[in-house]
């Protein structure tokens, strides 16, 4: 990373469900995650004060957490620029993409899974990527975002508690290598190519 820093936690992002708008009609959805200051409790099921209106495709024991690059926000905040729902300049605010941890210094291809992510306070494990659902046409403002996402592969990572705990924006992050077998990136790109 530039100037030294180390990969940290830049955001704590949490959501309570509550009525989306979209295409297809209203669902319930907590993708609209918001920023949230202090430690927030780490629990097998994820985050404290934070739902999952979807069981069957969010949440459980190896979806816990959702972990998101910032680096990736800039390419956002193009796209929505592109496509008019958002104006040159205009920031993305954190918690945009669902994520309950914005990451900073950690990239889909630096991730494996197995890898573990040491925090001050719980220990995390990548379990997979994220697979986009029309929920982020809506939460992002435009409706090709889902394929921008497959196109791109920047898609994040779900993660496991294995010692909950406790997390904090600023808490500085250990990677501790697993088997190293597949990254992140490349277990997306996989499940997003269509079947020959």
């Amino acid at each position: 990373m530039p100037g030294g820093m180390k990969a940290h936690v830049r955001y704590v992002n949490r959501a309570v469900a509550e009525d989306l708008p979209t295409e297809a009609g209203s669902v319930k959805s907590a993708i609209r995650k918001r920023p949230v200051e202090g430690p927030v409790q780490v629990r097998l099921m994820g985050l404290q004060g934070d739902e999952q209106a979807d069981l069957s495709v969010h949440g459980g024991v190896s979806k816990a957490v959702y972990a998101y690059p910032h680096e990736h926000y800039a390419f956002w905040q193009t796209v929505r620029a592109q496509a008019g729902v958002a104006a040159w300049g205009d920031t993305l605010a954190p918690g945009a993409l669902g994520e309950n941890l914005t990451l900073q210094g950690l990239l889909e291809t630096e991730l494996y899974v197995g890898d573990q992510l040491r925090l001050p306070h719980c220990l995390l494990a990548v379990s997979e990527p994220r697979t986009p659902c029309f929920k982020l046409n809506a939460a992002l403002g435009f409706k090709h975002a889902v394929k921008l996402m497959s196109q791109s592969a920047f898609c994040g990572c779900y993660l496991v508690v294995l010692e909950a705990g406790t997390v904090s924006a600023g808490d500085p992050i250990t990677l501790l290598p697993g088997p190293r077998e597949v990254n992140i990136r490349e277990l997306f790109r996989a499940r997003m190519r269509p079947a020959d």
